[in-house]
């Protein structure tokens, strides 16, 4: 089995259980770790998650297995009668950052053989007016993204980018303007105020769709629909190009789901910036 079959058999292995936020991070581990998951011992695992030895234990457990030693053979089912042999690794470690990169958007494009979770998510997204955006720290570039282009299409979109006292005023104020559901962009290192305020979205009874990292991302509990894409690791800060292909793909179905007032809005902006003489090409 290749290394993104791999990823993908994992990624099904711990979607379907419920896990605490420590074995979120195995699991996350684990994942991004595919091509040698299966033959990492428990303290090898708890050193690439920063965890203790025996949450590697206990998250085994929560999986239905007895212990790590039964985990680790399903694994290695899993992953073949043998790891993969290595191939020569060339390239300087930017280079190497770009590579992996790269390997995680094949993983998305073959995730997107289905389209199936996408065009369910433009289906409640589409609908909702306005429109809340929500990304917190790292996430916010990527909300300001796709709000800007959102913007184009939709009448109203609200990107809620900075936290404080006054995110859930907003989000109020949205819901209380006839928001339906909201778009969540969750990203390592998981800020708790975006956990919040799904949460209190979810309690308010909006629909959430999530762009984030990962199936056993801790947003995906509350989310309605998650629409995954793996972040680079390689570097000292992520690399975010994952996420925001997703997004874009994500508004790309928005568009097909509502074509005709979409290309009218599209139309009337082309005209207002020929006429503000806003772009020079």
């Amino acid at each position: 089995m290749v290394n993104g079959d791999t990823a993908r058999a994992l990624v099904e292995l711990f979607g379907g259980a419920r896990l605490t936020p420590t074995q979120r991070r195995i699991a996350h581990s684990l994942v991004e770790h595919s091509a040698k998951a299966a033959y990492l011992s428990a303290a090898e695992v708890a050193d690439l998650a920063g965890v203790s030895q025996p949450s590697v234990t206990r998250f085994a457990m929560a999986l239905g297995y007895e212990g790590y030693p039964a985990l680790r053979r399903q694994l290695r089912e899993l992953a073949g009668d043998a790891p993969d042999a290595p191939g020569p690794v060339e390239g300087n470690a930017m280079q190497l950052a770009i590579r992996a990169e790269a390997e995680h958007l094949a993983r998305l494009h073959d995730q997107l053989a289905r389209l199936d979770d996408v065009q369910k998510a433009a289906e409640l997204l589409i609908r909702s007016r306005p429109l809340p955006v929500l990304g917190l720290r790292a996430a916010a570039p990527l909300a300001g993204y796709f709000g800007y282009f959102a913007a184009k299409v939709l009448p109203d979109v609200r990107v809620l980018d900075t936290g404080g006292t006054n995110l859930l005023d907003r989000l109020d104020q949205a819901r209380t303007a006839g928001a339906g559901a909201m778009l969540a962009m969750v990203l390592p290192r998981y800020p708790r105020e975006s956990l919040e305020a799904v949460a209190e979205a979810r309690r308010a009874g909006m629909a959430v769709v999530a762009i984030t990292d990962s199936v056993v991302s801790p947003v995906a509990e509350e989310a309605d629909v998650v629409l995954p894409a793996a972040v680079g690791t390689q570097l000292v800060f992520d690399l975010h190009t994952g996420p925001m292909a997703m997004a874009m793909v994500l508004l790309q179905a928005m568009c097909d789901a509502a074509p005709e007032p979409v290309q009218r809005r599209l139309e009337e902006f082309e005209a207002t910036a020929a006429r503000r003489h806003i772009f020079t090409a």
